[in-house]
């Protein structure tokens, strides 16, 4: 089938809707991946139905994203105190879930299934084999990557979710990476099949994140126009690094007290506890008071993308410290609204920020300090490099994604094998299996 032919696409993601806010909870860059890739599908001509696990019992079984896009409510355990750990225990009940939702449609109905992170894998593979649709999976995050850069006191991955993302890659007609870097890994951690890997960086929406007047932005957010704005988005936990800002502005202000004059040094945190997180929600801002921060760092929760937009035009850079990122979705759209990025020099990074900021090899907080005082202090090198921001964000609109994400799609047809599942069971002489 050529991308052409491809009418209907079914995307799986079992733990977070594309309906949450991103910034809080386990909603973030993949919310965003899951929303937008569906909906421009949908105005290509795409019928597109999102599996997602219902979490509230306010929202009906299915919700009109957009036109031409459903997001479909699978009922699978309570609807609250599960968190993303808990879930492997409750893919069964979501695999019927979805099971049952594809029997009300006729054989064939579905020409593609799309999974996002590992968990959704596991579920896409028994549906794409029951469907006798091909499998595309997008992996968003990995246990062997993340366990191998971990922040100090994090948890690591266990064991199970490693051999769940190594079966999901082996049944996966195509995976798709964000980054060659991210190809790379799938294959020398993965085993990954080269030949099946698609490369399809994710986007940004050009015209809610563009250049502004950070005057303006300023002036609506409540941010004094003189002070040196550095800010970070994303959910607070210890793998985003978010603490690594705060202790890099303590040392400014120790370094140089003029900070604490006109130049006003000032920090953003746009976001909330996500992840292991939770375990300590009140850890950042416990250390922003113990290194007597408190007047200098401002806590924001989620906002939606326009006051995001906002945020990213009145900050004068953006910090993106993670340990790990496969893309960095907060770095392109922090350039695209004409804001330079420092960011961590790993993962999809690289990649995310090309020649519009500057990559620190390290997470030493005296590095990220001398940094970000660098181009703090160089109003001439952060005109420079906004210019190439916003060139730089243009070669990554979701028109482009999208263009990829079909062309994938129709490989993915073209080179379709025997799931694992059909091979054994066809061996043991089993009839496929059937959900009603």
């Amino acid at each position: 089938m050529t991308p052409e032919g491809i009418r209907r696409i079914a995307m799986v993601s079992v733990h977070t809707s594309p309906l949450e806010q991103p910034g809080t909870g386990d909603a973030g860059g993949m919310n965003v991946y899951v929303a937008e890739t569906a909906k421009h599908l949908a105005r290509r001509g795409r019928e597109v139905e999102i599996f997602t696990r219902a979490t509230t019992g306010a929202l009906p079984p299915t919700v009109e994203l957009a036109p031409g896009v459903t997001v479909r409510h699978i009922l699978a355990g309570p609807y609250e105190g599960l968190s993303k750990n808990d879930l492997p225990g409750q893919l069964c009940a979501f695999a019927a879930g979805v099971m049952r939702a594809g029997a009300a449609r006729p054989e064939g109905w579905f020409d593609i299934v799309h999974s996002h992170y590992w968990l959704s894998g596991q579920v896409g593979w028994l549906a794409a084999d029951r469907w006798r649709a091909p499998l595309v999976h997008t992996m968003h995050t990995m246990a062997r990557v993340k366990n191998a850069a971990l922040a100090a006191g994090d948890v690591p991955e266990p064991p199970g979710r490693e051999i769940g993302e190594a079966q999901v890659v082996e049944a996966a007609d195509r995976l798709i990476a964000n980054t060659l870097d991210e190809a790379d890994q799938l294959v020398t951690l993965y085993d990954a099949d080269p030949r099946r890997i698609s490369v399809v960086p994710p986007g940004v929406d050009l015209e809610v994140f563009s250049p502004g007047s950070q005057a303006a932005a300023r002036a609506a957010l409540g941010i004094p126009q003189g002070c040196a704005l550095v800010l970070f988005v994303g959910r607070i936990q210890p793998l985003k690094a978010p603490d690594l800002l705060v202790r890099a502005a303590r040392i400014m202000l120790d370094r140089d007290p003029s900070w604490a004059g006109t130049n006003d040094l000032r920090v953003g945190i746009l976001g909330g506890p996500s992840g292991t997180g939770l375990e300590r929600p009140t850890h950042l801002a416990d250390l922003v008071s113990d290194l007597d921060l408190g007047d200098r760092v401002r806590f924001v929760p989620p906002v939606d993308r326009a006051t995001l937009a906002q945020w990213y035009r009145a900050a004068d850079l953006v910090a993106v410290p993670s340990h790990n990122e496969s893309f960095g979705l907060v770095a392109i759209e922090a350039l695209a609204c004409g804001t330079p990025v420092v960011a961590a020099d790993v993962g999809g990074l690289p990649t995310a920020v090309g020649d519009a900021g500057l990559l620190i090899p390290t997470h030493d907080a005296d590095d990220w300090a001398d940094a970000l005082t660098s181009l703090l202090r160089d109003p001439t090198r952060r005109t420079s490099l906004a210019r190439n921001a916003v060139r730089h964000a243009a070669r990554f609109g979701w028109e482009a994604t999208t263009d990829r994400l079909l062309t994938a799609y129709g490989e993915a047809c073209r080179t379709q094998t025997s799931s694992p599942i059909a091979e054994a069971t066809a061996l043991l002489g089993v009839p496929a299996l059937v959900i009603p």
